[in-house]
């Protein structure tokens, strides 16, 4: 599979609305995964966890999205769970990223989620060179220790997101290219 030039990989990668089969294989994901962990990571304390879903898989996490909906969001109307209820099935897999956070006299839990963060972003970049797609997402179900505990993880972790990815189909968003003087301060 052609690997493309690392800086047109990072101008060109946008976040699909739209995904479908094939999802990158255990394989590609070995690989994704080791870029995954080469994210800064101060004191080493390697927090990045990442619990992969497909197939069957996405079902029970439609079941825990659908029943903390209804236990834990009032007035929800029935549009409403049916859209938390299907949201697994908007890709063919979904990484869900955690945060395992760690007492440290230097690194603060927000630094060791923004370690995560960065690790996000290289599996968006790996799968965009791949030749794959992801889109990152958070709501209701991210930063929520009940659906954290649902899916598995302990009371120090932490999820901050879900990468939902798979090919990307429809039409390709065109990101504008964007002036850097509305971002960037010259500091003299």
């Amino acid at each position: 599979m052609l690997i493309m030039d690392a800086i047109e990989n990072l101008l060109t990668r946008n976040s699909p609305r739209e995904l479908s089969l094939p999802a990158p294989s255990k394989e590609d994901m070995q690989e994704i995964y080791q870029a995954a962990l080469r994210a800064p990571d101060h004191a080493w304390l390697r927090p990045s966890r990442f619990i992969e879903v497909r197939g069957e898989s996405l079902q029970k996490l439609s079941n825990i999205f659908e029943d903390f909906a209804n236990e834990h969001i009032e007035n929800i109307t029935p549009e409403l769970l049916e859209k938390y209820k299907a949201a697994p099935f908007r890709a063919p897999m979904i990484v869900i990223l955690a945060t395992k956070i760690t007492e440290h006299p230097k690194v603060p839990a927000t630094e060791q989620m923004l370690s995560t963060a960065a690790a996000a972003q290289n599996i968006l970049l790996a799968l965009h060179a791949k030749n794959y797609a992801g889109i990152w997402r958070t709501g209701k179900f991210a930063f929520n220790k009940i659906v954290s505990q649902k899916v598995g993880l302990s009371a120090e972790h932490e999820i901050i997101g879900y990468l939902y990815i798979g090919t990307q189909t429809g039409t390709i968003k065109k990101i504008p290219k964007l002036n850097i003087d509305d971002f960037v301060t010259y500091w003299e």
